[in-house]
């Protein structure tokens, strides 16, 4: 399952990692030290505040294996170095499901938007949208909002690219930025990867991107995230079921705080 640099770090690896030594008793996480909203070694990002929340009820404290989730190899090559390699016990987000790792139940749902200045007062509601055929748009690179473009016909031609997964000095906002410039008019993105952005564009419209399409089998642009634990751990899986079950309204609140929109497909985002 992709999703995407920006939209779940999940097509990127990390090369370097700081693996520090930690009680046997700590909840370990790898994390990218400089990648909000995501996290950073500030512990800043929402992921670190989840993980931090769910260690506490976990009754242990948090530690950190730091690794860059962006540059070569892909978001495979980075559980292979840090999770399968037993430097850490946990991820904090990774598509439920997914063949990679063990997956918890999901702790939260969100989706791919569209994002635009509501002074154009676009009329999008899908990706069959005509006004997107008129428009600049941008979206990440590797990603279904590109694939659903290219299946369109709408790229090469009316779309720029952004490669936020494969540069350590990009941000997310950077997208934001773009779009507030012009460079752009629509912008398709994993919406928790510019929550926390948003809050410095309250002018612009944020319309969630529906798992429907005009003619065709429907696409997929909302994803149930997961904690990811090795194949081997039921044991850490079943205590990070427990905490999300007795304390999923505590997470929805951190996701909230932190700019994440949940969003239930077929209903609008809140």
């Amino acid at each position: 399952m992709r999703l995407g640099g920006v939209g779940s770090r999940f097509a990127i690896a990390g090369v370097a990692a700081l693996i520090l030594s930690v009680p046997a008793n700590a909840l370990k996480v790898c994390a990218d030290p400089d990648f909000l909203p995501y996290s950073n070694r500030a512990q800043e990002g929402f992921e670190n505040k989840v993980a931090g929340a769910v260690a506490k009820w976990l009754g242990e404290p948090v530690e950190y294996a730091w690794a860059s989730h962006r540059g070569h190899g892909g978001f495979p090559q980075f559980l292979a170095t840090t999770l399968d390699a037993k430097k850490c016990d946990v991820v904090m987000s990774i598509p439920y499901g997914s063949r990679e790792e063990l997956t918890t139940r999901p702790y939260y749902v969100s989706s791919y938007v569209f994002v635009f200045p509501k002074s154009r007062n676009y009329s999008i509601a899908s990706m069959d949208s005509p006004v997107l055929k008129q428009v600049k748009l941008g979206f990440e690179r590797d990603t279904p909002a590109e694939d659903a473009l290219k299946m369109r016909g709408m790229i090469p031609g009316r779309g720029r690219a952004f490669d936020i997964s494969e540069d350590s000095s990009a941000s997310p906002a950077t997208m934001l930025s773009a779009l507030k410039s012009g460079q752009i008019d629509v912008l398709i993105t994993w919406q928790p990867a510019i929550g926390a952005f948003l809050r410095d564009h309250p002018d612009f419209e944020v319309v969630a991107v529906p798992n429907s399409r005009a003619l065709g089998p429907p696409e997929q642009f909302a994803f149930p995230m997961s904690m990811g634990v090795r194949e081997s751990d039921q044991a850490l899986k079943q205590r990070l079921d427990d905490v999300i079950q007795s304390h999923q309204a505590e997470l929805t609140a951190i996701l909230a705080e932190n700019g994440v929109r949940l969003y239930t497909p077929g209903q609008p985002i809140p």
